[in-house]
Formats: C-alpha cells, structure tokens, sequence
C-alpha cells in the first residue's frame, strides 16, 4: 500500500502536470532549508517526473549550466551554484557559460521558479527589501534574475515557503520583478509581449491568476488547511472561497516514480 503523499509530492507533481514535451525549464540553487526545497528540490523533482510521465523531451536547466542532472545518486543538494561537488554532478552536458545557446531574449526558456519574501494581488515580486529602498527595515537578497524571469521567460512559477500576511500583501516595497500590473495590457505598455507568473505555489494553496485583469486568485487549497486559515494568512482580499476545490492528491503512479526513481534517498524533498 502507498503511503499518503506529502504536500511537497503532492505540489511536484501538480507541477509536474503543467509542463509540456519539448519545453526548457530552468531553476537556480537557493540557499537555506525550506527555501532549497521549494525553490531547488520540488521544482527539479517536478522536472523530472515530467520527463518520465509526458514530457521526455522537456529540458531541465539547474543554474543553466547543468542539463538534465540526475540526482538520484547523491545525498544532499549543493549549496550553491558554484559548489565543487556540481563538477560530478552526472548529468546529460555541463557548459561552462549560461545562457550559451539558450538566448533569453528570443524565450528560449519556456519557464522558470523564482522565490521572494513579498508578492502582492497583481504577482509582483519582492527580494530587494522592506520598507523604504532609501531607509529600509531590512535589507534583503536582491533580485537575483527575477527581473530576466518574469519578463523574458515564457512563463514564471513563485515558490513561496511561508504563507503569512507579511508575504502575501497588497503591494510589495521594492519590485524586483513584474507581474500583472494593469494586466497585459499593462504588461505590454511596459513593453513586455510575453512571459510572467503563471502560479504561486504556497504550503496552503496554489494561486493562478486572470491575466486579462491582473489579478491573483486561488487555484486550489491544500487538504488539511481550511478556507478561513487561508483568508486570515493573506494580506488582500481573496474573494468567494466556498467553490475552491482541494489540490488534487498525486496517483499512486506518479507518487511509485517519485519516490522510487526521481528522489529515492529524499535528496530533493526530504521526508516532514
């Protein structure tokens, strides 16, 4: 008997069902433990489910210089993309350049995983800093290439590893990179013809969004958490809850291949 799966199995493979054969995928080696697993190891284990699903030809870019690493024989994550042990990493090619011939202006890339400490309702996101640019309260990371993701990727999923009112609010301090303000209008008059989130991938809910308008709505809530938790952790107004499905549990197919052959020593989503 399969044992339930877990909520990061169970956001890898919702992740997994929205890639398409013959795609480009690229993700970056974020530092610190719940942070590596949302923005690193569900994304890459959502990689490559895909691959052995529906997509074996999508491409996976960890850090853009590593294609189609295989992380099934290793027991832990680098931490960090320049980290020794990526030199063995096994793995389809290694270059010694990115983008190399993947030419980000052209949306070679059909998708990317950004992570931030601030979102707001139109998909802005925030990792420069809170409070004032000038005077801030704290100053945070930066932008490491949100500005390139959300704007020449083709389509942009947030991992947010905390859901709380500070994360979620109704205007971000600094944009560090662009969602929906306006929307695509708005986008466009940005000059911007592509590109943008897609999803908000959170421990509480998956978000999508009404690209027309510009606006973040809730896709699916987690099973375990309830509708008023959800509100009360937003900082902006979510509207009608009470049609929201819960996010669709993996199949035992998918939670066999997860675990037996994507992540069998729990490398990139290690057991609750």
């Amino acid at each position: 008997m399969t044992a339930s799966a877990t909520l990061n199995e169970t956001l890898a493979v919702a992740l997994a069902r929205s890639f398409a054969d013959q795609e480009v995928g690229f993700t970056g080696l974020l530092t610190g433990a719940v942070a590596a697993v949302f923005g690193t190891g569900i994304p890459l284990a959502a990689m490559e489910l895909a691959k052995r699903m529906h997509a074996p030809n999508l491409t996976i870019l960890l850090a853009g210089c590593y294609h189609n690493p295989d992380f099934s024989e290793i027991d832990r994550l680098p931490d960090s993309e320049h980290s020794a042990m990526l030199r063995d990493l096994p793995c389809e090619s290694q270059m010694v350049d990115y983008p190399g011939q993947f030419v980000l202006k052209r949306g070679d890339v059909s998708f990317g995983f950004s992570s931030a400490v601030q979102v707001d309702r139109v998909g802005n996101i925030n990792s420069v800093c809170i409070g004032p640019h000038g005077q801030p309260r704290v100053r945070l990371v930066g932008p490491i290439l949100q500005p390139e993701h959300m704007t020449l990727f083709r389509r942009e999923y947030v991992m947010m590893p905390h859901h709380d009112r500070r994360n979620f609010v109704d205007k971000v301090d600094y944009v560090s990179g662009v969602g929906y303000p306006g929307g695509l209008e708005g986008r466009k008059r940005l000059g911007l013809d592509w590109g943008g989130p897609c999803m908000v991938v959170t421990p509480k809910c998956l978000f999508d969004f009404d690209r027309e308008v510009g606006r973040m709505k809730v896709r699916s809530i987690h099973r375990g958490v309830s509708r008023q938790e959800l509100t009360n952790a937003t900082g902006f107004d979510l509207g009608d809850l009470s049609s929201i499905p819960e996010t669709e549990a993996p199949t035992a197919e998918e939670l066999q291949i997860l675990r037996r052959e994507v992540d069998p020593r729990g490398v990139l989503m290690p057991a609750p």
